[in-house]
């Protein structure tokens, strides 16, 4: 499968997704969006930037969730510019995909999303190329009609993205075997390597994590 230019999935080398969780401010997504061209450039490392205009999913209603949807969209379509590297970001159900898929390269399903059918497909439907982040409630082999949902309506350039598995309360762990069962679905797979050790809430109103094991 083509992405943003260059080839990914099986015998394909690894590409990076990377940036703040979150838009901060349009000088820390700048620099970092710099920071992480030069570093992958060096490597030969393929580089998407990714970055939220707003988190709808956060432990407290207090917590920060982004700039907006106005802001945001701007900065995202400014680091594209100005540092000419690809942006990805997530969407959801009250999103205006058309506005949002004008600025961006690639659109991303959230996790608790993952079931909701005419959200897909409507993300789907924009023309773009989807990461769909598997939900941790939901077993790997599962995503197969995950999938079939956003090929129904014609996209075919559809990753899944493995961040973890619930295991127990406010506890996620990485299970490795479903990288191979959800390569079966014929897409490309990403893993997220910092949510896959997130503690979802473990600290009361935000969610802690494992950096140690990142």
């Amino acid at each position: 499968m083509k992405l943003c230019g260059f080839e990914v999935g099986i015998d394909h080398p690894f590409f990076l997704i990377a940036g703040p969780c979150v838009i901060e401010s349009e000088s820390l997504a700048i620099e970092t969006a710099w920071r992480l061209k030069s570093i992958t450039a060096k490597l030969n490392i393929p580089f998407i930037y990714k970055s939220s205009f707003n988190k709808a999913n956060r432990s407290s209603h207090t917590s920060f969730s982004g700039l907006g949807i106005e802001e945001g969209l701007r900065i995202l379509e400014k680091v594209r510019q100005e540092v000419g590297v690809p942006v990805l970001t997530d969407v959801h159900e009250d999103t205006p995909l058309p506005e949002v898929a004008k600025i961006v390269d690639v659109l991303q399903t959230p996790a608790f999303l993952c079931r909701q059918t005419q959200f897909i497909q409507n993300v789907a439907n924009q023309g773009l190329p989807v990461n769909i982040k598997k939900g941790p409630f939901l077993a790997p082999w599962d995503m197969i009609h995950v999938v079939e949902k956003a090929k129904a309506v014609g996209n075919h350039q559809v990753l899944v993205c493995e961040r973890g598995v619930s295991f127990g309360y406010n506890n996620l762990v990485a299970d490795m075997r479903s990288l191979v069962v959800m390569r079966n679905t014929g897409c490309p797979v990403v893993f997220d390597a910092t949510h896959a050790v997130q503690l979802p809430g473990g600290q009361g109103t935000v969610s802690g994590g494992q950096r140690e094991f990142v």
